[in-house]
């Protein structure tokens, strides 16, 4: 049966025939954000949803999206979904960051220049018949001081622009390398110098904990006198009425607004300034972003959907079309590793590392980690998955470390994980061989060569005489089929394990009967979802 998408905001008739021409049904209905309760009755019936910013992806939207797989944001912003609701229920939300980052980047580029030649208020003087040419001194934009914070995407773009228009651009984010700073022709500084030196700051960084409110009074006492701003990323960045304050008085020369705190902005304390450029969240609106936006994420949710490629993710490590099939049968020895893991520890994990050795130290390890995690908490939490575990690993206190390394060993490539309770420690290892089946090639620091079973029983003792046929008679006298099994010790005398391989799963009147002998340390059922029953 076909995915079926909704899409319940404005998007490209282009983008609609994307869905249809890679086999998805799609229902387009650009009127349906704005009707609250007809959504809700109606969005179980969907694995995707499409929007823009009219609909509002709620805690109550999602729980009702019973098949919901995947939402798809045209833009970049997603303050109009719940993020962390739809991590919850396993709902993967896409962005399209690149989108219009050209065109947002232009809006800032087209806000100095206005604040610099005080354009709006000189067009608007001579459309009024007057020719107030003493009046509107600019300031020239070459050799001035341009800060940026923020120098991603849109940030970058700006960068290279005041690059090109011969100004000296500084630029504050915590994660830009001194090579990428280099490549962008940029000075990286910390922020209370940015302040200090720049003629001209652009704003270009999500709104978070730590960059609500990043200009205040505070801020703006740090700066040059006849500072000019722009804020042409997200509303809550500024104090509007610390800025306010500061245009008055004229420490802030100028500043162009095109996000506000409370939008739609109908009513501002900065409208009205004549030293103020304000758009109605414009950034993106050009007619080459629109139609890029909802290209992308009619690409990008048909991938997901058909394919298993995820790109573009807010919630979920992305995953290429490319690298899917490669990474696929590695994504479910993390699981397998993970699962068992999660079904022989009883007490409250407190630490969790996932070793990388070899080969899958090149791969998309974050992909890797989420479906390990996933495995893990998925026998106390029967319907975590990979978008949802490393949310619920995080709420449980949960310390997860990443670990890679060069081959080291016979496998061209391995995973291990280790768990720590209060109480002791466990790790296992996995790979992969050609057929792409998951195989265990070390348990409790023993080495083996385990296929994985759906239904297993495990056991720890002593290696000594006796405990295959003690096994053996065990379940031959209750009726259990054993349909193979794998044995492994540490040394003679030592640490042994077994791993029966059972026709369905180990009854637990029988397994009682197992752990009550003197010979045997500890027993486990396992169930692994191998494509049986």
């Amino acid at each position: 049966m076909a995915p079926r998408v909704l899409v319940s905001d404005k998007l490209s008739t282009t983008a609609v025939q994307i869905f249809k021409d890679r086999g998805i049904d799609v229902d387009y209905l650009p009127d349906l954000g704005k009707d609250k309760e007809k959504l809700l009755e109606v969005i179980d019936r969907y694995d995707g949803l499409a929007i823009r910013s009219a609909t509002k992806v709620t805690e109550k939207l999602i729980n009702a999206a019973t098949k919901l797989k995947v939402v798809g944001r045209a833009g970049i912003g997603v303050d109009n979904v719940d993020i962390p609701a739809a991590s919850r229920k396993g709902i993967i939300v896409m962005n399209t960051p690149f989108g219009n980052s050209i065109t947002t980047a232009e809006h800032a580029v087209a806000m100095i220049f206005a604040l610099a030649r005080q354009i709006p208020e000189a067009n608007a003087s001579t459309h009024a018949g007057k020719w107030e040419k003493n009046r509107f001194m600019g300031i020239e934009i070459t050799s001035k001081t341009l800060g940026v914070i923020g120098c991603g995407n849109i940030g970058s773009i700006v960068a290279t622009r005041g690059v090109g228009l011969k100004m000296h651009v500084i630029a504050f984010d915590p994660f830009l390398s001194d090579s990428r700073a280099e490549e962008l022709g940029v000075q990286k500084v910390e922020l209370d110098e940015l302040f200090a030196r720049a003629d001209f700051i652009t704003l270009h960084t999500p709104l978070t904990d730590k960059t609500r409110n990043i200009i205040d009074a505070a801020a703006i006492a740090k700066m040059k006198d006849g500072v000019r701003i722009i804020n042409c990323a997200r509303g809550g960045l500024v104090v509007e009425a610390d800025l306010v304050a500061a245009l008055k008085s004229g420490k802030v020369a100028g500043a162009g607004v095109d996000v506000f705190e409370a939008e739609p902005a109908e009513n501002n304390p900065l409208f009205g300034m004549e030293n103020v450029v304000a758009t109605p969240h414009l950034g993106a609106s050009t007619t080459e972003a629109q139609e890029n936006v909802a290209l992308h994420v009619a690409e990008q949710m048909s991938d997901y959907l058909i394919k298993g490629a995820v790109s573009n993710a807010i919630n979920m490590p992305s995953i290429t079309a490319e690298e899917a099939p490669r990474l696929k049968p590695f994504v479910k020895l993390a699981e397998v590793l993970g699962a068992f893991v999660g079904q022989v520890t009883e007490d409250p994990i407190k630490e969790v590392e996932i070793l990388f050795d070899g080969s899958t130290a090149s791969m998309n390890t974050r992909a890797l980690v989420s479906a390990a995690l996933a495995g893990l908490i998925r026998p106390q939490v029967s319907d975590v998955n990979m978008v949802s575990a490393p949310i619920m690993v995080k709420e449980r206190g949960i310390i997860v470390a990443e670990v890679k390394r060069d081959k080291s060993g016979v496998f061209d490539g391995y995973i291990k994980l280790t768990v720590k309770t209060e109480h002791r420690t466990r790790s296992i290892a996995g790979t992969c061989f050609s057929d792409g089946k998951p195989r265990f090639i070390q348990i409790k620091g023993i080495n083996l060569d385990a296929e994985v079973g759906q239904h297993m029983l495990y056991t720890t003792n002593a290696d000594a005489p006796g405990i295959i046929g003690l096994l053996g008679t065990v379940c031959g006298e209750n009726g259990v089929n054993i349909a193979n099994f794998q044995l492994g010790r540490n040394r003679p005398g030592g640490d042994a394990i077994a791993l029966l391989y059972l026709d369905a799963p180990f009854p637990e009147k029988v397994l009682e009967q197992v752990r009550a002998h003197k010979s045997i340390d500890s027993a486990k059922r396992l169930r692994f979802d191998v494509g049986g029953e």
